[in-house]
């Protein structure tokens, strides 16, 4: 049996695929390699989800945030190997799932938008040019964190509308220094800083929130699809969380910039599926 696994900054996607379908799935814990380390991965693997199927598999396509490196790719490695002793292990990125899930075999620009963002251009069987990715801190354009960041940055200079600002303090009693030991302090600040984006969604009806998304996925654009030769004649693909939930803006920024959005998903599990079910 082949297991499948799509993993982001804040949630893994499982599938466990035999010759005759899905005989399995479920949601866990995301994991990046940039931000654990093996063993710290190893523990959080010890799943029931896995545990009980761990003698069953015999090979694993691990696509994950952080996995670009061959050093991450190995920690990831060395942490599934921990539990799957006898399985045949690959580890790709999470951008070659967006492709593979998105684009299949056809040519196309595949773009993650969930906690973080990235994007690729995909030529049917290989990723032929990249935009870089450096994260929440330097990048994430587009992203939950990099939305919220902007969000909690006009929380703390009282730049946000007056009605908004009442209402983030109604529902997350927030003040300045809980959000400084979130970001500076805590682990898994980008996770937090997205976090905030469903509230956001909530309100997507004020012109401050819709414009949060607007203007974030339009520098998201000009950073990465923009970038990439002929992007105008190609479809651009989404995979993520904030790409699904907020597809209608998504669409009016790309129109608004001549940019052609085909597909729009939430996970990449179920085209990730399709793409290994031919290899059964």
């Amino acid at each position: 049996m082949i297991l499948i696994a799509d993993s982001g900054a804040s949630k893994t996607d499982w599938r466990i695929l035999s010759d005759k379908g899905v005989v399995g799935q479920h949601r866990g814990i995301g994991f990046n390699p940039n931000y654990q380390t093996a063993e710290e991965m190893s523990n959080e693997l010890q799943d029931e989800f896995l545990l009980k199927a761990q003698d069953d598999i015999e090979t694993i396509y691990f696509y994950g945030a952080g996995c670009t490196s061959p050093k991450n790719r190995s920690q990831v490695e060395h942490a599934l190997r921990r539990i799957f002793k006898r399985a045949e292990i690959n580890v790709d990125h999470d951008m070659m799932a967006a492709a593979r899930a998105t684009c299949g075999h056809h040519a196309g620009i595949a773009c993650i938008l969930g906690t973080g963002s990235n994007s690729c251009d995909y030529d049917g069987e290989y990723i032929i040019a990249k935009r870089p990715a450096p994260g929440y801190i330097l990048g994430d354009e587009g992203g939950g964190a990099y939305i919220g960041r902007k969000f909690l940055q006009d929380f703390i200079h009282e730049e946000m509308p007056k009605k908004i600002r009442e209402k983030v303090l109604e529902k997350f009693q927030l003040d300045n220094q809980t959000i400084i030991e979130h970001v500076y302090q805590k682990p898994f600040p980008g996770r937090y800083m997205a976090s905030f984006c469903r509230f956001i969604t909530e309100h997507i009806n004020d012109p401050y929130c819709y414009m949060l998304y607007y203007q974030s996925f339009q520098d998201f654009f000009r950073k990465h699809v923009m970038k990439y030769d002929d992007y105008k004649k190609k479809e651009v693909n989404f995979v993520g969380s904030i790409a699904f939930y907020n597809s209608d803006i998504l669409r009016n920024a790309a129109y608004d910039v001549d940019i052609h959005v085909n597909l729009i998903i939430e996970s990449p599990i179920e085209g990730l599926t399709l793409y290994h079910q031919e290899l059964l």
